[in-house]
């Protein structure tokens, strides 16, 4: 039996220890945001955060997550209100077909916690999930727009 937290609330998970947590997340909790691309790690529609850091689910074994916070793009929102990011990909129209968008999403949360400030460069560098629609022209001043409001939100605090 696995215990952990998923967007903040405790969560048990009885299966075996090498399942992908991926599979836990979508079949055993009912957790639909993560989605299955390539089962390699490759793509990052699976991504999630596992105590804060940005992992590939599908390849991370769900014994890797006991005792630790998990967030999905389900757990983003806060209060009624969407993440900056998750504001910012609507506002900049970012999806196309969507399917990769929740994984894209959480890598840049990631990214804007270790640099809340970050260049093009750093946007290219850190946002290695693939989007079979060529969103990419889209996901960079999304992420701008999404520090920047990122930013306003701090001041004001």
């Amino acid at each position: 039996m696995f215990k952990f937290t998923v967007n903040g609330k405790p969560r048990e998970a009885d299966v075996e220890p090498e399942m992908p947590l991926l599979w836990v997340l979508r079949d055993v909790l009912d957790e639909k945001g993560p989605k299955f691309g390539c089962g390699i790690g490759q793509c990052g529609a699976c991504s999630v955060h596992v105590n804060g850091e940005l992992v590939r689910s599908c390849s991370f074994p769900v014994s890797g997550a006991a005792g630790k916070q998990v967030v999905t793009i389900e757990g983003l929102e806060q209060k009624g209100r969407l993440h900056p990011v998750q504001q910012a990909w609507i506002d900049h129209q970012v999806p196309q077909c969507g399917y990769c968008q929740s994984g894209q999403i959480m890598a840049a949360v990631s990214l804007l916690k270790k640099k809340p400030n970050p260049t093009d460069k750093d946007i290219d560098d850190a946002m290695t999930n693939i989007c079979r629609c060529g969103t990419y022209a889209r996901i960079r001043p999304a992420i701008h727009t999404a520090a920047k409001a990122a930013a306003k939100k701090s001041a004001k605090a």
